[in-house]
């Protein structure tokens, strides 16, 4: 019932299960690609023109109507409440609490400490520039630093995302697909060595092609083309090779 024994007594799945999880790899493969296509329809465009609205507003006119400061850069003073600077560990935090002369009161993130959020104090006033409703550079005394919710020009780690979820897409089809059609008998499609090798071989490779695109601002499409490359490659490299018999055959 639990299946059919293997070698060194080990049981194999049944036919009708392994099939049964070839299924469900199929099924996560769709959802893969599925978010795969979001990655390079909606998301990295989305955030493509985002970017490139912010670099071209302007400072708002002095009597602006409400669409027009939701697209142009506003200028907005506030004081400084505290701050919270917390490097290492699994996470870090930089935001400043900022406040204005009514009840309004709100925390802006950062990236990283440097070069403004390291020097405020409580009390301190600012500048804030915002744009869409969002506070995107704050300033003081000709020191600017971008919070978080600046648009910023690395959509080549939207790219990379998407590659990553469109190798993970393939990878479980294809793992998937053999189940079906070879229930009995899929290696090496199986999670070890190979299936293993190839998931985080894709992560490492995604990720150093990506990151390094942001770095020095190729565009963002040399980053499937590299990575599709260097995948094929993997896949190819890390292939289980039929092992000789003691005959040398």
């Amino acid at each position: 019932m639990g299946g059919e024994p293997g070698k060194g007594g080990v049981r194999r799945q049944s036919p009708g299960r392994t099939r049964a999880v070839g299924v469900l790899l199929i099924l996560v493969s769709l959802i893969s690609a599925v978010l795969c296509y979001i990655a390079f329809a909606w998301w990295l465009p989305s955030d493509r023109d985002r970017y490139r609205d912010y670099v071209a507003a302007e400072l708002c006119p002095a009597r602006a109507t409400a669409q027009v400061q939701k697209d142009c850069l506003s200028t907005w003073h506030f004081t400084v409440v505290k701050t919270v600077i917390k490097s290492g560990g699994k996470s870090s935090t930089y935001t400043a609490t900022l406040k204005d002369g009514n009840s309004w009161t709100g925390v802006v993130d950062f990236g990283d400490p440097g070069p403004l959020l390291e020097r405020l104090e409580t009390g301190d006033r600012v500048t804030a520039t915002v744009w869409r409703r969002d506070i995107v550079v704050l300033s003081k005394d000709g020191v600017r630093q971008s919070t978080s919710e600046a648009p910023r020009d690395e959509i080549q780690m939207n790219a990379a995302m998407g590659m990553l979820a469109a190798f993970f897409a393939a990878q479980t089809f294809a793992f998937g697909a053999v189940r079906l059609v070879s229930p009995r008998d899929h290696a090496p499609f199986t999670w070890e060595p190979y299936g293993r090798r190839l998931f985080f071989g894709s992560i490492v490779i995604c990720f150093g092609v990506g990151l390094p695109a942001v770095w020095t601002g190729i565009p963002w499409w040399t980053v499937p083309a590299v990575g599709l490359l260097a995948v094929v490659c993997a896949a190819v490299l890390m292939y289980p090779r039929p092992e000789r018999t003691a005959a040398g055959t």
